[in-house]
């Protein structure tokens, strides 16, 4: 799983275009299937809660935290895409994430969107 040095977006699927606009221009939604999501829960590494800590004291990123939850960002986006491609969709509009502490043992990501068939391009 590549976090492309913590950045994001789309890379690697040409069948499902995830967006976070309530449209995609030049393309009309046929059909809204609805909403779907990619759910994970990523337990606390003791090393990096370590490392974390003594980097807190001194500044900076806290990079080991930062790649986990890029990982974790990515396996929910995956998860959502794997949704909307078993739904018969093409495209996810208004994807969104929501990330929040799991009663103290890990980080809940969730990808949230909208399913939605989309006609061929116009023009």
């Amino acid at each position: 799983m590549s976090t492309d040095e913590f950045g994001g977006g789309q890379t690697g699927r040409d069948d499902i275009l995830d967006v976070t606009t309530n449209e995609v221009p030049g393309r009309e939604v046929q059909r809204v299937i609805g909403e779907i999501f990619g759910l994970t829960v990523r337990s606390r590494n003791l090393g990096s809660q370590i490392g974390a800590g003594i980097k807190s004291v001194f500044g900076g990123e806290l990079r080991g935290l930062t790649k986990t939850l890029a990982e974790t960002r990515q396996q929910a986006v995956e998860r959502l895409i794997d949704q909307a491609r078993e739904r018969g969709a093409d495209a996810v509009l208004a994807m969104r994430y929501e990330v929040s502490q799991a009663e103290d043992i890990g980080t809940e990501v969730c990808a949230y969107g909208t399913a939605v068939v989309l006609g061929p391009p116009r023009g």
